[in-house]
């Protein structure tokens, strides 16, 4: 299956309206692909840090948690085995399909389709708000964790895991160059397309990076914000208090 007629990459990403528009076609387009493409793109490592997100949340029975772009439901699954209850959500219909039809028995998790710009809950519902790879697919940042913020009850905490952008220009260089090749390989022989997993480099390429978001967070008033460096800084995990 191949994304249907579009700007180039660069000029589909150069404003939020558009960067929106081509995020939502192209999610829908790989979502089938996505649990293969997490697993190539992270060596194998990809649901073993989002246990580690379920461990950080702290959650036990009781808890309210919200996960957000929650894909297929990893992160979502590995909270509710905690005993939490859970709602993933994800502008995505077709992942919110295949999250349910991959749902472990008795998860308890309810998914809904919604835009995390724009969430459909009330304000101070959720112990914590859980993200794999959200806040770098938005169109704004700072929008997008003010949301999260306003769900969040006071005390609540935040998690997200993401791609980071190197900060040393050699590392970031060999990083971004690699993505690109494999995500075109990957691209044309799954979707004849090799633009389709472009949008990863380039999307970071775009990204503030772990530090600078830690300060944007911190500027929507979470009291405080810090991320852990996995895969050597190439990826990240924030963790942050409301």
């Amino acid at each position: 299956m191949t994304l249907p007629s579009r700007p180039p990459l660069r000029a589909a990403l150069a404003s939020p309206d558009s960067k929106s528009r081509y995020v939502r076609r192209l999610f829908s387009t790989i979502a089938d692909r996505y649990d293969l493409i997490t697993v190539l793109l992270s060596y194998g490592q990809d649901r073993r840090w989002k246990r580690r997100i379920a461990e950080l949340t702290g959650a036990g029975p009781g808890t309210r948690v919200l996960d957000l772009a929650c894909g297929t439901g990893d992160i979502a699954f590995a909270v509710a085995g905690r005993g939490a209850r859970v709602v993933g959500l994800d502008v995505t219909h077709r992942m919110v399909q295949l999250a349910r039809l991959k749902a472990p028995s008795g998860a308890g998790v309810r998914f809904v389709t919604a835009d995390m710009m724009a969430l459909p809950f009330r304000d101070e519902e959720f112990d914590v708000v859980t993200t794999g790879y959200g806040i770098r697919n938005v169109p704004d940042i700072t929008g997008a964790i003010a949301e999260m913020r306003r769900v969040l009850k006071p005390g609540g905490a935040l998690l997200s895991l993401d791609f980071n952008r190197p900060v040393n220009p050699l590392v970031r260089g060999v990083y971004l160059t690699y993505l690109t090749v494999v995500g075109s390989a990957l691209g044309l022989a799954l979707h004849r397309d090799p633009d389709t997993y472009r949008y990863i480099p380039e999307s970071i390429r775009r990204y503030p990076g772990a530090v600078e978001v830690n300060a944007m967070i911190r500027r929507q008033g979470f009291s405080s914000s810090e991320h852990l460096p996995v895969l050597g800084g190439l990826m990240a995990i924030h963790h942050a208090t409301k």
